[in-house]
């Protein structure tokens, strides 16, 4: 019994010690971000949950949904540049999309697994992306900065004339943002889980 005891304690710590790296590999990660001069500046594309995705393949989708709090906390409390708007979103947004990869690899952990997972996870975290955008997160990011509506949708009338309104700037920078974002990650994941897998394993 005692023995079985340890064994559980022992793996509960390897698996919190596995969540505290990586999270603090993500947390590195989201300093890395590229802007893309097809959106407007504030929308950055960078691939701090690909340790949260690794994360969960080996762990479980939980483990990966911890790993995407850990580092937005971490990021929040010491080099926000968004008053804690943008790492809130990024906890629903990228976390929706981790859990939803993480479950299909749960049941197919094959090529197969990590493709449908990224396919339907990119169209989850798009639609995902847009009502949280929609709702909370653009209202919610004019207030903090104190931006009028009207300019936000003004940058993205600049890149695309289509912008008109919210839901236009919705529509053409939103989603096609989280469609590139979530499809890059999956082909970055594609070549390296297997490795990743056998690498978290031991």
């Amino acid at each position: 019994m005692q023995n079985a005891i340890k064994k559980t304690n022992s793996i509960s710590t390897k698996t919190i010690a596995k969540i505290g790296v990586l999270s603090a590999i993500a947390y590195v990660l989201m300093f890395i971000s590229i802007p893309l001069p097809i959106f407007p500046s504030f929308l950055k594309i960078d691939l701090s949950d690909i340790p949260a995705i690794f994360g969960g393949m080996s762990l479980g989708p939980m483990a990966g949904l911890a790993i995407v709090i850990v580092k937005n906390l971490l990021q929040g409390l010491t080099a926000s540049t968004t008053g804690g708007v943008g790492e809130f979103a990024n906890v629903i947004i990228g976390g929706s999309y981790v859990l939803i990869v993480c479950l299909f690899y749960r049941t197919w952990k094959n090529y197969k697994g990590v493709i449908a997972g990224g396919l339907v996870g990119i169209a989850v975290m798009t639609v995902i992306g847009c009502i949280i955008n929609y709702y909370i997160m653009l209202p919610l990011y004019s207030t903090v900065y104190g931006m009028p509506m009207d300019v936000i949708i003004q940058m993205g009338t600049v890149i695309n004339p289509k912008v008109k309104d919210l839901f236009s700037f919705v529509v053409w920078m939103i989603a096609p943002f989280n469609i590139v974002k979530a499809g890059l990650m999956t082909v970055v994941v594609l070549p390296l889980f297997k490795k990743m897998e056998k690498m978290l394993s031991k």
